[in-house]
């Protein structure tokens, strides 16, 4: 009887240890498995959570300075994001919570800080290039003007002046100096016709 028992007695210490291996075997294999990655600079925030248990539900929750720029949201067994941030003067404390639905050993809380990017010193002014001589592009230069002005117009011919026999009284509306030669004349032509007239009919009473 005393070899039995201590034939169980050492038989339950093995069981024992080897259940103990066991068990610690299997809690080591998820706390490895569970990857939360994670970054920070002075623009922006990266996560990448891999290798969670996808039958649980996980969540993380990202925040600035105390307020949320990635509120609570629920993953399986792996998330990545790119949180951009905005423009500070200040370095700002950004905390990571991520819990893991299967154990709390696998969730994680984390802050890290974001500092102030660096401000682009201003290029000094480039030199500007000097300028080549371009292609004279000017049109020629109009040739002289000429020496002699255009002739000008020929003179007018004068004008005459009137005439120094010409009747001073032009708008005289009496009867000038050649009047009394014209009635003359008339008086001889109607004498000279009465006589034929008068000649003629006493030829004809002769005849009679």
């Amino acid at each position: 009887m005393t070899v039995s028992n201590g034939s169980w007695r050492l038989r339950g210490a093995f069981i024992a240890a080897a259940a103990s291996v066991v068990g610690v075997g299997l809690c080591a294999v998820p706390a490895q498995a569970h990857t939360p990655t994670w970054g920070v600079t002075c623009s922006q925030v990266t996560l990448d959570l891999t290798a969670y248990n996808p039958g649980v539900t996980n969540t993380v929750t990202v925040s600035v300075d105390g307020k949320d720029i990635l509120p609570t949201e629920k993953f399986g067994s792996s998330i990545s994001k790119t949180l951009p941030l905005g423009e500070h003067k200040e370095p700002l404390t950004v905390h990571l919570v991520v819990k893991a639905g299967d154990s709390d050993q696998f969730s994680k809380d984390d802050t890290k800080t974001a500092p102030v990017c660096d401000t682009p010193s201003t290029p000094p002014p480039s030199a500007k290039p000097t300028p080549t001589d371009a292609p004279s592009s000017a049109a020629p230069a109009p040739s002289k003007a000429p020496s002699s002005a255009p002739s000008s117009p020929a003179a007018a011919a004068p004008v005459p002046s009137p005439s120094a026999t010409a009747p001073s009284d032009l708008a005289e509306t009496g009867s000038s100096s050649s009047t009394p030669l014209i009635a003359g004349a008339a008086a001889v032509v109607i004498l000279a016709g009465g006589g034929i007239m008068f000649a003629a009919r006493k030829r004809r009473s002769s005849e009679n």
